[in-house]
Parts: C-alpha cells; structure tokens; sequence
C-alpha cells in the first residue's frame, strides 16, 4: 500500500504561483512514478505531469509545458508540482497519483489503471 496526502493548493489570481506537494508512506517510494492529475468540475480526470521513481525523466501535458515542473525528493518521500503562470483553465482539483510503471502512469488509461490516488487538492484561478 501507498498513502499519499496532497497540499498547497488554494486560491490564486491569473499569471500567479503556487507550489503543490504529495507527502507518500509506506513502500518505497523510489519504486513508484509520482503523477499529477487533475478534475474539473463536469470533466474527466486528466493527466498533467508524471516523473519516474528516480526523478530521471519527466513528461508533461501539452497543456502545461513550460508553465508546470514536477520533482521529488526521495529522501523525503515528497513529490511537487510547481505551476507558475497559472491560468482560470487550470483551476481543478488536483490529484497525486503513484504507479510502479511510468508508462501505465502516462498513458491514456492511467484514470482506470491507478490504484494509489491522494484525497485531491482544490486550485482555483481568477480573472
């Protein structure tokens, strides 16, 4: 089993910042890819970033390149979504996800196929 606890989300006008963390125990973390999804109101969950056990490689939706980093920190069993430039669009509920595959992690059926999900973290963007 792995338990994952989000935070940092919150309130945060057009073009500001914010820092998400994903705090993991139980197995070892470095065996996991760390993702970042997120869910908007009427919408399906959607992936947004993912990083692999080592913190090697990253990948990101188109939607958030250059804008988003993700990383980790191992020896803390931490993962973190920095999201700078942020935009009303992206305002969601924002899940951290793990999955000992970083390809399942980003893949199209990585909704269906993770078992280990956080309790999600609201982000709000005004105009």
């Amino acid at each position: 089993q792995v338990q994952l606890v989000e935070s940092g989300g919150g309130l945060v006008q057009a073009g500001g910042s914010l820092r998400l963390s994903c705090a993991a125990s139980g197995r070892t973390f470095s065996n996991y890819a760390l993702g970042w999804f997120r869910q908007a109101p009427g919408k399906e969950r959607e992936f947004v970033a993912a990083i692999t056990g080592g913190g090697g490689f990253t990948y990101y939706a188109d939607s958030v390149k250059g804008r988003f980093t993700i990383s980790r920190d191992n020896a803390k069993n931490t993962a973190y979504l920095q999201m700078n430039s942020l935009k009303p669009e992206d305002t969601a509920v924002y899940y951290c996800a793990a999955h000992p595959s970083m390809s399942t992690m980003t893949s199209a059926s990585a909704p269906r196929a993770i078992n280990y999900w956080g309790q999600g973290t609201q982000v709000t963007v005004s105009s």
